[in-house]
């Protein structure tokens, strides 16, 4: 056998691998599969042969070479093979690959969407809200703010408000995520297809749009409603975001959130919706100002039929039984419903009620300002009415602005308080707020004339005061009461006031000159009490200290100089109706915040003069009313007491009254309408003069008879003073001279009075002659005084039973006087300033 190596026999199966020509068509293989297997494949050979042939590391070298130009070549072979339209189709290669990648690309996007976008703070839209203004029944008076909201929470949402929502705008939203990709895929395809703007989007989507974002439709603001809701619903309950949502949606009218639409269109609260209602106000959302059938009865139809969408959608989860359903009509909302503005009272009511909230430190005025409280006054919507139906019916009407220049200038300023709580139940400030901003109830800048005046007495009995003479102030006391007589006592400069038309009375009682408003009389009983002595007990009855011009007047403090308002003087005069005791008047009845109540402060009831002295002066202005200068308010029908007043130069005609019940100041004003100066009422409404006799008791008595319509009629209870209904002899000097020395320093003497009969001073009501405590429980019985008389009955056929009003008889005039008669503003000098620059004063 020969050394030299042998070729090994081939095994079975061997197969040249040399390259071979194929014999079929390129185009007839089309497996690619085959074709590779059919391409010979060099590189198992060349490597075999690389290690058994011997020819070492260059053989395996061009072994390699050769297996990549065979590679090369069934490369170019797939190519060459793929033309035409085969050549646009992406092999299963490319397709999985751009599915990694773009999927890779979103879950990337996602997360890193979630990380950046954050829940951000509410929008300030969104958390703006209207301050709620409500009379005493809960009524809405007004709303003020820019925005109409009113947030409630679910429980004050019915339960049909609640569920018309969800079958309208997303019926599986308790089931569901708070992003639906479907939805929001069909409500895009929808809007590009024409069939409707559909956002797609889930309620907690619209909340987010509503209360995190604006309303802007772009990519951003969606991209950040997607991350923003997912996250949202992660951190709140789905009744927290369906509370959220029913607050912050739009529902046309100028309302936001479901409680100030359900006012908007049916006047009342969202708890009380109905079904057919609520499913009106659902219907809204998708447009609100198309499908308001008010606005737009020509989309009648097309609102009909999405309410009747949503009541089926009720029906068909479960919420709404398909009888019910069945009996339902189509609620066509109201056309207009009460004004939320700030137009008539409104906005005088409301700026008021803002300042007592705030003076009275129960709310500040930045939160004010941020809104969300609910006000509920004192107001009674029933009587408010009627003060506005009074004063249209006895001034307003009369006025020819056309013709008299003068009746422009009227003004008119009420208050109405119920003695007994305090509580302001009605107020007139004028014509409408946007036409006239001042509110004439509240003003400080009219003088009160004759109302002041039984501040005087008032005090005279608190103090026990006396006569220059000695003798004590009563109502039977007797003063002279001739026009200009300098008053006697006083250190000051001479003072010596004008009665109406220069009339001298001469002798005559306290009683006497209340009933026709002498001024003689009341700034000498002025002197004679203290004019010091005579702010204080204003001021313990209800003035506010501060009343402009309360200070240093003097004697003519007796004559009303002090500009005190309409609401001071009705609180001081609900003071003499509640026996003397004063109660701080208030505006409110209960303030919350979002659900939650606000503390009110307390208010303390004090005597602020002794019952004697205010049941005393009671039975003084009783008269008054019954034979003196205000018989207009007879028109009552009720017992009735006040006292009418004029201010310097007829710029202000008032009168202050009250029954047992209610106390009630009714003041007509001039003011130019342009420079807002004072002006004279000379000729208004056609007549010579206005005064308090005139259309403010006609005011009062219209509206007190119809504020209390229904209201059993009520006595006035009295305690007065001793010696009360005792008659006094004439003064001194009754021949037209003062009634008490020359010499102011003459010492006094006592007068007729018992020396040993103690007056009342500033005594209680339970230390005078054992009469009992200072309640309306006392020993007298109701309708007697505590000497045991009877009182008179009303001249109007109203129950009669209080003490009368003390006078004897003597010199007393009756009702019917002429309208001269009636006047109670007396023109001449007054204030410091005597008797020397000529003006007029009451």
């Amino acid at each position: 056998m020969s050394d030299e190596p042998q070729p090994k026999k081939p095994r079975p199966g061997w197969a040249s691998h040399e390259p071979q020509a194929a014999d079929t068509p390129d185009d007839a293989r089309d497996d690619t599969r085959t074709d590779e297997a059919a391409l010979p494949r060099s590189d198992e050979s060349d490597t075999e042969s690389g290690g058994k042939d011997g020819t070492g590391p260059a053989t395996a070298t061009a072994g390699v070479s050769a297996r990549k130009a065979a590679r090369d070549e069934r490369r170019a072979a797939l190519k060459a093979r793929r033309t035409g339209w085969r050549r646009l189709v992406p092999t299963w290669r490319m397709v999985c690959g751009a599915f990694l990648v773009t999927a890779l690309l979103v879950v990337g996007g996602f997360l890193l969407g979630y990380a950046l976008v954050q829940i951000p703070a509410a929008n300030a839209l969104a958390t703006q809200q209207a301050n709620v203004y409500l009379y005493a029944d809960g009524s809405v008076i007004a709303r003020d703010g820019e925005v109409n909201r009113e947030n409630v929470t679910l429980s004050q949402i019915s339960e049909d408000a609640q569920h018309a929502i969800l079958a309208a705008e997303d019926r599986d939203f308790y089931t569901e995520s708070a992003v639906d990709p479907q939805a929001m895929i069909r409500g895009a395809w929808n809007t590009v297809t024409g069939k409707g703007k559909q956002s797609g989007s889930t309620i907690t989507q619209q909340y987010v749009k509503n209360y995190y974002l604006r309303q802007e439709q772009t990519v951003t603001r969606k991209v950040k409603e997607f991350f923003i809701a997912i996250k949202l619903d992660r951190n709140q309950s789905k009744d927290e975001i369906l509370e959220g949502y029913l607050n912050t949606s739009f529902f046309g009218r100028g309302a936001y959130g479901i409680q100030a639409a359900a006012h908007a269109y049916y006047d009342m609260d969202a708890s009380e919706l109905d079904a057919g209602r609520a499913a009106y106000l659902a219907a809204l959302v998708n447009a609100p100002s198309q499908y308001d059938v008010v606005a737009h009865p020509e989309n009648r139809a097309f609102v009909e039929n999405r309410w009747n969408y949503v009541l089926d959608g009720m029906v068909d989860e479960g919420w709404l039984d398909p009888a019910e359903r069945a009996r339902l009509t189509f609620p066509v909302p109201k056309r207009t419903t009460h004004s939320t503005g700030m137009s008539g009272q409104r906005g005088y009511i409301v700026n008021i009620v803002k300042q007592h909230l705030t003076a009275n430190k129960i709310v500040d005025e930045s939160s004010l300002d941020a809104g969300g409280y609910r006000i509920t006054t004192t107001l009674e919507k029933d009587k408010q009415d009627a003060f506005v139906e009074s004063v249209n019916d006895n001034l307003m009407d009369r006025l020819d602005k056309e013709n008299r220049k003068v009746d422009t200038y009227v003004r008119a300023g009420g208050a109405s308080i119920e003695p007994k709580t305090g509580k302001v139940v009605a107020m007139y400030n004028g014509i409408d707020y946007v036409k006239q901003y001042t509110p004439n109830a509240t003003r400080r800048d009219f003088q009160v004339g004759s109302s002041f005046k039984p501040f005087v007495f008032a005090a005279a009995v608190e103090n026990g005061s006396r006569t220059q003479d000695g003798r004590r102030i009563t109502p039977n006391t007797r003063y002279n009461g001739d026009s200009e007589r300098p008053v006697q006592g006083w250190a000051g400069p001479r003072y010596a006031p004008e009665n109406e038309d220069h009339e001298d009375y001469g002798d005559i009682t306290v009683s006497e000159a209340t009933d026709k408003s002498v001024n003689a009389v009341y700034a000498q009983m002025a002197v004679d009490v203290g004019p010091d002595k005579v702010r204080e007990t204003a001021v313990d009855l209800g003035l506010s200290p501060d009343t402009p011009d309360l200070d240093g007047a003097g004697p003519s403090i007796a004559l009303g100089v002090a500009n005190a308002s309409v609401l001071d003087m009705t609180q001081a005069y609900a003071s003499l109706a509640n026996h003397g005791k004063h109660t701080p008047y208030t505006l409110v009845e209960k303030v919350t915040q979002n659900g939650r109540d606000v503390a009110l402060p307390e208010r303390r009831t004090r005597q602020a003069v002794s019952r004697e002295a205010a049941d005393t002066t009671t039975s003084v202005l009783k008269g008054v009313v019954e034979k003196g200068t205000a018989t207009a308010a007879q028109t009552s029908g009720r017992p009735a007491a006040g006292k009418t007043g004029t201010a310097e130069e007829d710029t202000a005609a008032w009168f202050a009254g009250y029954t047992p019940d209610l106390a009630t100041v009714v003041a007509v004003m001039g003011q130019d309408p342009v420079t807002a100066g004072h002006k004279s009422l000379y000729g208004a409404m056609g007549l010579p003069r206005v005064n308090g006799g005139g259309a403010p008791a006609e005011i009062w008595g219209q509206y007190t008879r119809d504020a209390l319509a229904g209201e059993p009629v009520s006595s006035f209870s009295l305690r007065l003073q001793p010696g009360a209904h005792e008659s006094q002899p004439p003064a001194p000097d009754s021949s037209g001279g003062p009634s008490f020395s020359d010499d102011p320093s003459a010492p006094a003497t006592d007068g007729p009075d018992d020396p040993g009969e103690g007056d009342t001073g500033s005594s209680t009501p339970d230390d005078s002659s054992g009469s009992g405590s200072g309640d309306d429980g006392g020993a007298e019985s109701e309708g007697q005084d505590s000497s045991g008389g009877t009182g008179t009955g009303s001249p109007s056929g109203g129950q009669g039973g209080d003490t009368g009003d003390g006078d004897t008889g003597d010199g007393d005039t009756t009702g019917g006087a002429t309208d001269d008669s009636n006047r109670d503003e007396l023109p001449g000098p007054g204030g410091l300033s005597g008797a020397l620059d000529g003006r007029r004063w009451d």
